[in-house]
């Protein structure tokens, strides 16, 4: 059986079930989403729209093989699976960035039925900087607040903004396989980070971006123009340099600079707890009983971080919430406004 002839069975399918269904009855909208990870995140998005008449049901775009991945997703464009029935819910990656100058970043922002999340990946959201001290008040059960993740990422995003323009030209103009995103993450690792002197790691990131922005002039002396053309453009995009952390590889930004600066602080606030619990224990038998209840009650960073929602302020999700409303043709429901 062709592809095609699978999209429209797949198609029909839904919308058949949907027929068959009494009109008190929910109609269901089915979600594809890139890997396992993004179930939960899109479930969080797409659960606020739910109501007496629409349902969705997240899940990856197996179609009889065990597939994954935005492509996989996107092929259901190929034989117009998608529309009011079904959602295809990608990461932006750079396709935001490109606004329509690729094939791919063009079929993104201009099919209303898929959904993307403005920001690079759903890690950038669950490393929203706001939701952090959260984080690790979860991991940790301490709610002493000792480390500003706001002010660092702020200051980190800064040092390395004029580099991540650069990043975006190359993939504008088709010269990415002379800097290419991997090459860009590689310059802006923070290194080794201190929770006493962070600033250190923010120092060591501003020289290396200088130095290879240095080498990128050389490297394209007639580029000036064109780059303050596009870094106006960015910046109209809603990306600021204080945020530019949540454009950039999500898994970079999670693996790289966010769970290390976690480590460290979690680390400080257990040994905080752990040490109260030592100087107000009465007796050895007390100690060691709290300090087992309180073991067995922290959790992992990782997964804390992945269950993360403090993003829902941020103004990139605002705007997913409002394409969610479009696609569906139900623009006020996150707002919470009483529909007629």
């Amino acid at each position: 059986m062709g592809r095609r002839l699978r999209d429209n069975i797949s198609s029909q399918y839904v919308e058949a079930a949907n027929r068959l269904r009494s009109k008190k009855a929910r109609r269901k909208i089915v979600a594809y989403v890139e890997s396992y990870e993004d179930i939960f995140f899109w479930r969080t998005v797409l659960g606020r729209f739910e109501d007496s008449t629409r349902y969705f049901e997240v899940m990856l775009p197996s179609h009889g093989k065990l597939k994954r991945g935005k492509k996989s997703v996107l092929m259901n464009l190929v034989g117009n699976m998608v529309g009011e029935n079904i959602l295809a819910c990608v990461d932006a990656d750079y396709d935001y960035m490109l606004q329509g100058k690729t094939e791919g970043s063009s079929q993104i922002l201009n099919n209303p039925y898929v959904l993307h999340t403005y920001v690079y990946a759903i890690e950038n959201y669950q490393c929203y900087a706001p939701g952090l001290h959260n984080v690790a008040v979860m991991v940790t059960l301490n709610d002493h607040d000792i480390f500003d993740f706001g002010e660092y990422l702020a200051l980190y995003s800064e040092a390395f903004f004029p580099l991540f323009v650069w990043s975006v030209w190359m993939y504008r103009t088709g010269y990415h396989g002379s800097f290419s995103i991997s090459d860009f993450c590689h310059v802006i690792d923070p290194g080794s980070f201190s929770i006493d002197n962070p600033y250190v790691s923010i120092q060591n990131v501003r020289r290396k971006v200088n130095r290879r922005i240095a080498q990128l002039k050389s490297a394209f002396p007639l580029a000036k123009e064109s780059y303050l053309s596009l870094k106006a453009e960015i910046l109209s995009l809603g990306v600021k340099p204080e945020t530019a952390y949540l454009y950039i590889q999500g898994h970079h930004l999670f693996d790289v600079v966010v769970v290390p600066i976690m480590n460290k602080v979690c680390s400080r606030l257990r040994q905080e707890r752990e040490n109260e619990i030592h100087r107000t224990a009465t007796h050895n038998t007390q100690m060691r009983n709290e300090l087992s209840c309180y073991e067995k009650s922290i959790e992992d960073i990782r997964s804390m971080l992945k269950r993360n929602t403090g993003y829902t302020d941020a103004p990139e999700f605002k705007k997913l919430l409002e394409d969610v409303g479009r696609a569906i043709g139900d623009v006020k429901a996150h707002t919470g406004e009483t529909r007629e």
